[in-house]
């Protein structure tokens, strides 16, 4: 007989990132089980029935039940504050999801031009063609939110901080905003976690994830998330049933786990990025730094009342152009070279060529993204070993 306890109210979020959403098997294990099957068996032809009609809760088929995978969404949730969670493949399957099963031909939405590249690409390019339009505002002036919301508007959406320039939008005000004109706000809190900002309470409707950075924490897996209230996540939930983009189990498995050690990632990373920052600041070959724990970030005073901290991504531009700024990757001899970001390894990109390379140069002049811009998603490693590598390729320049 399985020994499974209901959590006590009031918990921290630090102690919810290890027990929520845990229920033990009759094996009373005290780590998360990995539970690898596509199907699950019926006691008979009537229970078949009433778990595929939904009548009765329970396990049917993997591409939209698994236990693993409930207890990731029951953790997250837990975390965000929010009543439900649906997991998804990727975070670009989880904001994709999230407009497909919200929005039809002929709706519109706002959002942030100060998105993840492939962000701009599915909402300027690709929902288009099946009449869904978005327009794209300034990432930190509301009364362009508000002028830009049409009679057929449906979904404001931004990322906060941006990704890579860490711009910060005013969530409360955009929330004011969406409630004024009855439409949903959905924030994607890839950047700052749970552990450092909780839009929900700020008053967003939606939050979504890529699981896989921070939740994930060590660049293993795929995977994201949508969390609200549940009668927006069983609208997702119904769209994943459907058509598919399911996370696994396996992944599922693996990012419950990385959740456990969430806090005291996100925290040393934090703390090493504003070391980080300030140094850069000072450098004779640094043009700018953007990085909202610096009070020369335009946006400081809100990130420190929406954030805890200032989050472990910095971006900064090096004089002499891209060429510096590629000069600055090829001399690292320790940081990771790729786009991800997140991990407990230090990551160096250069955006306009990667991240953002596949939105038209008008699109990446608007979001800010210069070539002479790189963005360091800082890890575990001693800010000075960090700082070291980087010198070598700024005294280059």
């Amino acid at each position: 007989m399985s020994t499974n306890k209901k959590l006590p109210e009031g918990l921290a979020t630090e102690t919810l990132a290890v027990r929520a959403g845990m229920t033990r098997s009759a094996h009373n294990e005290h780590s998360e089980a990995l539970y690898l099957t596509s199907s699950f068996i019926f006691e008979n032809a009537a229970q078949a029935a009433v778990r595929f009609s939904g009548e009765e809760e329970g396990n049917v088929y993997a591409r939209f039940t698994n236990p693993s995978v409930t207890l990731f969404e029951e953790r997250l949730a837990a975390l965000e504050g929010a009543e439900a969670c649906i997991a998804t493949a990727s975070g670009m399957a989880a904001i994709t999801s999230l407009v497909m099963a919200n929005l039809s031909a002929g709706d519109h939405i706002v959002a942030s031009s100060s998105l993840f590249g492939s962000t701009i690409q599915l909402l300027g390019t690709i929902l288009p063609r099946f009449g869904i339009e978005t327009t794209f505002v300034s990432q930190t002036d509301a009364g362009e939110w508000d002028k830009a919301v049409r009679p057929n508007t449906k979904l404001l959406f931004c990322e906060t901080p941006s990704n890579p320039l860490t711009q910060v939008a005013d969530i409360r005000a955009l929330s004011v905003i969406a409630k004024k004109h009855n439409v949903l706000l959905a924030v994607d809190n890839c950047f700052c976690t749970p552990i450092l900002q909780k839009p929900l309470e700020l008053g967003a409707d939606i939050v979504v994830h890529s699981a896989t950075k921070y939740l994930d924490g060590q660049g293993r897996v795929l995977g994201g998330a949508v969390c609200g209230n549940k009668a927006i996540v069983e609208k997702v939930f119904i769209f994943l049933r459907t058509t598919g983009p399911t996370l696994s189990a396996f992944n599922a498995w693996i990012l419950g786990k990385g959740l456990e050690t969430l806090s005291i990632r996100i925290k040393a990373q934090s703390a090493s990025a504003l070391e980080l920052a300030k140094w850069l600041e000072a450098h004779p070959s640094v043009e700018r730094v953007y990085y909202p724990g610096l009070p020369s970030h335009p946006q400081h005073q809100l990130a420190m009342q929406q954030q805890k901290s200032g989050g472990a991504i910095v971006s900064f531009e090096v004089k002499g152009g891209k060429d510096a700024a590629w000069r600055v990757i090829d001399s690292c001899q320790m940081l990771s070279i790729t786009g991800n970001l997140g991990d407990t390894r230090t990551t160096l990109t250069h955006p306009a060529s990667t991240t953002h390379g596949r939105i038209t140069p008008e699109a990446r002049a608007v979001a800010g993204i210069n070539d002479n811009l790189l963005r360091i998603a800082v890890g575990l490693e001693a800010v000075d070993d960090i700082c070291n590598d980087l010198a070598r390729g700024l005294s280059a320049n």
